[in-house]
Order: C-alpha cells, then sequence, then structure tokens
C-alpha cells in the first residue's frame, strides 16, 4: 500500500490500508487513519492528524508550518476530519499560538486545485471550496457553505453556514448564514434559496429566511436591532436562529 519509491519517517502513524503513491514524503508526528488514499509527491508535515477515507491529490502541502511571521516553531495542529477530498497544489497550514494552536478541517469537504487554507483557520463539514481560493490566518467557513473560485477571504472574516460566495470575490467583513455575496468589495445579494431547496428545506423556512433577510438589510436598522426584531420569528423556525447565530458571532461586522 505504501510504494517502495515514498518515504515515511518511521515515527509517522498510518493505519495499514493507507495507500502512498512514490515520491510522497509524511513526516514524524503524522497519523493518518484507516481509507486514506495519498496520491504522489504529496508533503505531509506534523503534527497533523488526518482522519478516515480522506484523499489527497498530488502536489498538495498538507501540515507545513505557517506564514505568519510571529510563528517561532511551536509544535501547532492541523486536525483533518473524515471523507474530505483534497485536490492538487492545496496549501493546508498548521496554526499558531497567538490562536488556540490548530487549523481545522471537518468532513465531507471537498477542497479544489490551489485552495490556501491558512493558520488557524477552521472549516466546518460538507462546504465547497473551489479553485485558487485563499482563505486568510483565523478564517471560519462554516457547514455547507460554497466559496468560489479565485476569491479572497481577509483574516479572521466568518462565511456562515449554508452561505455563497461568488467567484472572483473579496471577503473583508463576516458574510451571514445563509446569505450569498460576491463582488470586490463583497456585497450581499438575497439568500441561498436554491442551494437551501437543494438540501430540503421547506417553503416556509424560505420564506421566513427571506423575511429576515428583508429585515437585516432592507429595513435601515442597525445590527443589534435587526437581531431583536428577528426574536419572534427564530422562535417558530431553528434555521432563522441560526442566521440569528451567525450575526450574534460577527466580530468583524456583517457585508454590506
Amino acid at each position: 500500500m505504501i510504494h517502495s519509491q515514498a518515504i515515511v519517517d518511521p515515527k509517522a502513524q498510518l493505519a495499514d490500508d493507507v495507500e502512498v503513491g512514490p515520491w510522497t514524503q509524511i513526516g514524524p508526528d503524522v497519523v493518518i487513519e484507516s481509507g486514506c488514499r495519498i496520491a504522489s509527491h504529496v508533503v505531509i508535515s506534523g503534527p497533523t492528524r488526518i482522519g478516515r477515507n480522506n484523499q489527497i491529490f498530488q502536489f498538495a502541502s498538507v501540515g507545513e508550518a505557517c506564514q505568519d511571521k510571529k510563528y517561532a516553531g511551536e509544535p501547532t495542529e492541523l486536525i483533518i476530519g473524515d471523507n474530505n477530498i483534497i485536490r492538487e497544489s492545496c496549501t493546508l497550514h498548521r496554526g499558531t499560538v497567538q490562536d488556540e494552536g490548530i487549523t481545522r478541517i471537518g468532513s465531507g469537504n471537498l477542497l479544489m486545485v490551489n485552495v490556501h487554507v491558512a493558520h488557524d483557520c477552521r472549516i466546518g463539514d460538507n462546504t465547497i471550496v473551489a479553485n485558487n481560493v485563499a482563505l486568510a490566518g483565523h478564517v471560519h467557513v462554516d457547514d455547507f457553505a460554497i466559496v468560489g473560485g479565485q476569491t479572497g477571504v481577509h483574516q479572521f472574516c466568518r462565511i456562515g453556514a449554508h452561505a455563497m460566495c461568488g467567484a472572483a470575490s473579496m471577503i473583508t467583513k463576516d458574510v451571514p448564514a445563509y446569505v450569498m455575496a460576491s463582488g470586490n468589495l463583497a456585497k450581499p445579494h438575497g439568500i441561498n434559496t436554491e442551494g437551501l431547496k437543494r438540501r430540503g428545506f421547506s417553503a416556509d423556512a424560505l420564506r421566513a429566511l427571506k423575511q429576515a433577510y428583508r429585515l437585516i438589510y432592507r429595513q435601515g436598522l442597525k445590527l443589534e436591532q435587526a437581531v431583536a426584531e428577528l426574536d419572534d420569528l427564530q422562535r417558530q423556525f431553528p434555521e432563522v436562529a441560526l442566521l440569528t447565530q451567525s450575526l450574534r458571532d460577527s466580530t468583524r461586522g456583517i457585508i454590506r
């Protein structure tokens, strides 16, 4: 399962069925669980933990030291969940002690060609991050979000669950859950209705989310006022409660 021309440090821990292609290098303090397939010309540095059934394609750099100038060689980590697809030339860096010291990638994600995930990022589950996306340090991408190709995301920004960022966008503020954003600088363009329909959201839930969007973006309210106005609606619909929670969690302010 491990090609004779792969270099695997004896201190790395690989499950018996892990496949490793030629000219791949796996360093110490790397743990790779069952069912993973690592292509040729991949470099995996540690400390890194990779869960089950992940596919990592050629020329990816996984678990390398981060590009933050404050980083001084501390033993920070990269933790990857299960069932992810990490395509060619992705760069996934470990965290820094200025945050929790861990870059986290959940499960069921698709990271397309040349995606950069910087130090201390947190990617949830079932996201799609398209070609040439650059996530700066401390960025959070929540469950089921989609980030279009060539998009740049400023450090400390958050992209909410089920949100969708159009291609070639520049994200400098937080994108609330469910919201579509695009442009340079990115602006909101309504609720991600088609994506939510495909995920089985009810017609009532979609109407409630559209009503919430109008309160946030069309009534001229301050963010705190909009959250207060949504109180009754979020009690009826947990989908709206997720939206209001993403507003409360915003530290950089939301896109306007």
